[in-house]
């Protein structure tokens, strides 16, 4: 098989996903983006905002506007990092908290529906190719 089909079905997989991912999370009134800090901060202490950058998909030059625009809906807010002074920790604030408890599992669910089509073998495969594929970029 040629490879440059494999990368075919694989881009256009990983659209339909965030396609499909992507319409839930905007009923729910957040972006993909909003959702990912949101879900990452989600139970855990708060986090700087390399360590938030490290553990979600954002880029370091959207970080910036998207944790801007989730303190000005009151959802996050920025400790001074005791560690460092140069930096800041970030964390979910009270409202934040709550919006996560709501629309994580919803989402978890919504995204299971749709994996439930695939046997537990073949989300096995799935992942065991999948990984294959990251090892040989990394």
């Amino acid at each position: 098989m040629n490879h440059l089909l494999l990368i075919k079905e694989l881009v256009q997989a990983y659209q339909a996903f965030e396609n499909h991912s992507a319409s839930h999370i905007k009923e729910m009134g957040l972006t993909m983006t909003q959702f990912d800090i949101v879900a990452t901060l989600g139970n855990q202490p708060p986090m700087t905002c390399k360590e938030l950058g490290n553990k979600t998909l954002v880029s370091k030059g959207t970080m910036t506007g998207v944790l801007e625009r989730l303190e000005a809906k009151g959802l996050i807010d920025k400790f001074p990092n005791t560690e460092d002074g140069r930096s800041y920790k970030i964390g979910l604030t009270k409202a934040g908290e709550k919006l996560f408890k709501r629309v994580f599992p919803e989402h978890i669910e919504y995204l299971g529906k749709a994996f439930g089509k695939l046997s537990k073998n073949e989300l096995e495969q799935a992942v065991t190719v999948l990984r294959n594929i990251k090892a040989i970029f990394y």
